[in-house]
């Protein structure tokens, strides 16, 4: 980074956008309940010894730190309701034959967390929606009434925020492109100059070599 750059990033930082943009990013940090160790990686291809786990599993194994303990006291009570609530389901399960095993993790998901949020399946990466995932079931998943309100309101709120944060780095990298053709241009200018210099000096010398010797 050229010196000019990074006086017109720390000029940014210390400007009312900077600081708006800083305060975006801290709230929107603050907002997560719990972490995960999933990194990069797709929530749907996360496997154990080549097969891919529940969702349950998933969020036990994604929630940890490396040495196994839970990443915060949030998520370590989680899971412990995830697995009170399993065993719960099991135990029913074991003695219902009405009861569909395959969907017991969704519906424990739903009563520990909380309905989906609008578009999105946890634990199932971004690219999976609610009606791909349960099907013409997914309703029952979804939040209804004012919490389907409070939820559109929600995306609303954090659209904008992200559109304020947005515009913020564009202008940010247009001062910056800015700031960089003005140096160039700047550079150009002390180099055309250094040159006119230099011709005229060796004129100057070529008009003297010419003149005769008395």
């Amino acid at each position: 980074m050229l010196r000019y750059q990074w006086e017109d990033t720390v000029s940014f930082w210390n400007s009312k956008k900077g600081e708006d943009r800083e305060r975006v990013g801290t709230s929107s940090r603050q907002k997560q309940k719990f972490m995960h160790m999933a990194g990069l990686r797709s929530f749907a291809c996360e496997v154990s010894f080549g097969q891919k786990v529940g969702r349950l599993q998933h969020f036990d194994i994604t929630h940890r730190k490396k040495d196994g303990s839970p990443m915060t006291s949030e998520a370590r009570e989680i899971m412990e309701k995830l697995k009170e609530k399993k065993a719960e389901y099991e135990a029913i399960a074991s003695t219902d034959s009405s009861v569909n095993y395959e969907d017991i993790d969704n519906r424990i998901i739903n009563e520990v967390l909380g309905p989906e949020r609008y578009g999105q399946v946890r634990f199932q990466g971004s690219s999976v929606t609610p009606t791909q995932y349960f099907g013409s079931s997914s309703q029952q998943y979804m939040p209804s009434g004012s919490s389907a309100q409070a939820e559109v309101q929600r995306k609303y709120e954090e659209l904008q925020q992200q559109l304020i944060a947005d515009a913020a780095v564009r202008e940010a990298a247009a001062a910056a492109r800015e700031a960089e053709a003005a140096a160039m241009v700047a550079e150009q200018s002390r180099m055309y100059d250094e040159l006119q210099l230099q011709l005229q000096h060796m004129m100057k010398m070529f008009q003297q070599s010419q003149k005769p010797s008395s």
